[in-house]
This record gives structure tokens, C-alpha cells and sequence, in this order.
């Protein structure tokens, strides 16, 4: 399995933005690549993912119109823009890969997204 880094957490004020990172230490063979976060105390959620052959993209509705999935195939990237961010956006973000029945069975360490509102 491909090694995946999340990068490009920080902090940010309410209302503004982050492009966060997934790379891939070689080339993504898996059926899609989702985004999850967890917030202190919470369990993890899912964001949104998208679909490695095709493109698509699917995303969770407290995200969508906000967030927006993208991908460089050639660099084995995938980003997650995050735009108006509210402070319950805070939480830890993580990439995961999944295989065709939609298991995520290979996860990123995690980068840590603070909104101070």
C-alpha cells in the first residue's frame, strides 16, 4: 500500500480558507480517496471523497458548497479546498484510500485544522 502524508493544516479565522494536502509515495491504485476529520471528544467523520478513475467527487452536506476535492494524477495528489470555515470545521484531517466495496483500509497521520472564531 501506498504511504499517504496529509499536509497544509494550520490555523485560520472564521470565514477564511486552507488547501489541505494528500500525497501519495506512489501511484493510487485504489477505487477512490476520501477526506475524514475528527474533533476533540467526537468520532470521525467523513468530508468527501473522490473517485480515482473517474474523477467524481461526493461530499458530506455540512461541507458541500464549501469544500471542493481535487486531484493531480500525474503527482499522486489529491486537495481538499476549504473555504468559508466555520469553528466547527476544527478538527484533525485525514486521507484515506479505499478499496472497490468502499473499505478505507489505508490512512494519512492526520493534519490539524484550527478555525478561531
Amino acid at each position: 500500500q501506498v504511504q499517504l502524508v496529509e499536509s497544509g493544516g494550520g490555523l485560520v479565522q472564521a470565514g477564511g480558507s486552507l488547501r489541505l494536502s494528500c500525497a501519495a509515495s506512489g501511484r493510487i491504485s485504489s477505487y477512490q480517496l476520501g477526506w475524514f476529520r475528527q474533533a476533540p471528544g467526537k468520532e470521525r467523520e467523513f468530508v468527501g471523497h473522490i473517485n480515482w478513475r473517474d474523477g467524481r467527487t461526493y461530499y458530506a452536506y455540512f461541507v458541500k458548497g464549501r469544500f471542493t476535492i481535487s486531484r493531480v494524477n500525474a503527482k499522486n495528489t489529491v486537495f481538499l479546498q476549504m473555504n468559508s470555515l466555520k469553528a466547527e470545521d476544527t478538527a484533525v484531517y485525514y486521507c484515506a484510500t479505499a478499496d472497490i466495496l468502499g473499505r478505507y483500509n489505508n490512512w494519512g497521520q492526520g493534519t490539524q485544522v484550527t478555525v478561531s472564531s
